[in-house]
């Protein structure tokens, strides 16, 4: 596919898709989910970790309400389920680690598609908005979900109700986020970050995605035999004996991602 609205490069088994679209601060039209949708499934194939950031000053800010024409007559109930659902489905089941980069304000939509990823890296200057009340809407791009379980029911509905911005400290603070870093630190954090689960036991990544998010529907003894399960699986691969290699060896692990 030929990205008009985004960029994706892969160097090192590491893939980067920025948001391209800084005229609007990286609005999601229905063109740019199918270029992540189309992104996202391309990177999970050819690299070891995907990184997604934006160009520009802001990361997302959400649904265009100008793109197909007027917002007031759009089909959210279509968009949502045929255009968002895809998308966000395939950076939630992406097989390697996802990184959200958020270079500024992630709103709406936007704040939902990095809280999509592993793991979410921010800028200290950069805030989050769950923006949807102010016209009249629920929290959606998997925000009913990812909200609750990141930062607790008392957060989430004050964030969902309130709509005010939400800080990278704050939402680092109350466990939204991973990490809230410095402006001037940022790029060279993400990357530094992005650069060790590329290189890192991609076998031993994905059953970790696995394991903690099935433990919800779980009880203890249930979970205890996923954990064996999925050990084993990890037990026999290249990188296991690699590792355990490597520490007898006293040196650096030089895993391959098998």
């Amino acid at each position: 596919m030929h990205y008009q609205t985004i960029r994706l490069s892969i160097h090192e088994n590491m893939a980067v898709l920025t948001l391209r679209r800084p005229d609007v601060m990286n609005a999601l039209s229905t063109q740019m989910r199918a270029e992540i949708l189309h992104a996202v499934r391309a990177a999970s194939e050819q690299a070891r970790v995907l990184v997604i950031t934006g160009q520009g000053r802001a990361f997302c800010s959400g649904q265009d309400l100008g793109d197909g024409g007027n917002a007031a007559n759009l089909d959210l109930e279509r968009i949502l389920r045929d255009e968002y659902m895809p998308m966000l489905k395939a950076i939630y089941d992406c097989p390697i680690p996802t990184i959200a980069a958020v270079n500024g304000a992630a709103a709406g939509a936007g704040a939902n598609l990095a809280l999509a990823c592993d793991v979410v890296i921010a800028t200290q200057s950069a805030v989050f908005l769950q923006a949807f009340t102010r016209i009249g809407l629920i929290p959606d791009a998997g925000g009913t979900y990812w909200l609750p379980r990141q930062m607790g029911a008392a957060k989430a509905m004050g964030a969902a109700l309130f709509a005010e911005p939400i800080t990278a400290q704050q939402a680092s603070d109350w466990g939204m986020i991973w990490e809230a870093i410095a402006d001037e630190d940022f790029t060279e954090h993400w990357q530094k970050r992005a650069r060790k689960l590329a290189d890192g036991p991609t076998l031993a990544y994905r059953n970790v995605k696995k394991s903690l998010r099935e433990t919800y529907d779980h009880t203890l003894d249930e979970q205890l035999a996923i954990e064996a399960q999925l050990q084993g699986d990890c037990g026999q691969s290249f990188d296991f004996k690699e590792g355990v290699l490597a520490f007898l060896e006293k040196r650096p692990a030089k895993f391959e991602g098998r």
